[in-house]
């Protein structure tokens, strides 16, 4: 009896693992992208050109069990030197000294048509808080070499100031150089192991 309870756990187990794909990012058709107020009157976008991570998928359910990235702060890209060396630097990310910036979902919620809610932790200059992140998973599809897919849409917003990005400059007449609030967007596509 003992056996046969072990080797319908085991093949549980199996049968689970057997629906799971593991995805690497394909980052020629990733990106990590921001967007910040500035003088209140528009919005400064940037990028993060080197990063990296992982996710994993659950086939028939298709909903995704794990998903982790990380981000080099020191590949931080706004088109404008100056601006860009001024934001690796101490008063903004650091990035000497923190050069990465972490991502790891601790929650999946289905929602309709592909779309979900998925939570997790965000560390920016070793400071973790919970994000959640409106997104849409696509279905998995082959590509023309026969390779599996699957792309992931996110967004969100921070507040900068809660991971310690708090330099700023008031105006003459009122507001701030630089917005608190810190849009978020970010597109994967990552390709079946």
């Amino acid at each position: 009896m003992k056996s046969v309870v072990i080797g319908f756990f085991t093949a549980s187990i199996l049968c689970a693992s057997a629906f799971a794909a593991d995805y690497t990012l394909d980052n020629s058709h990733s990106s990590v992208g921001f967007s910040v107020k500035h003088l209140m009157v528009s919005n400064v976008k940037g990028k993060f050109k080197a990063f990296d991570g992982n996710f994993t998928v659950d086939e028939k359910t298709n909903k995704l069990t794990k998903l982790e990235g990380t981000t080099d702060t020191a590949t931080v890209d706004t088109d404008i030197q100056k601006r860009d060396d001024h934001l690796r630097g101490a008063d903004f990310f650091d990035a000497a000294k923190y050069p990465k910036m972490k991502f790891v979902m601790t929650k999946y919620t289905p929602l309709k048509a592909g779309k979900a809610k998925i939570a997790g932790n965000l560390t920016i200059k070793n400071t973790t808080k919970p994000i959640v992140f409106d997104a849409e998973v696509s279905k998995a599809v082959q590509d023309m070499a026969g390779d599996t897919r699957v792309g992931i849409s996110l967004s969100s917003q921070i507040n900068r100031k809660d991971f310690g990005l708090n330099w700023n400059k008031t105006l003459e007449a009122g507001g701030f150089v630089v917005g608190d609030e810190i849009k978020i967007s970010v597109e994967l596509e990552g390709v079946a192991k």
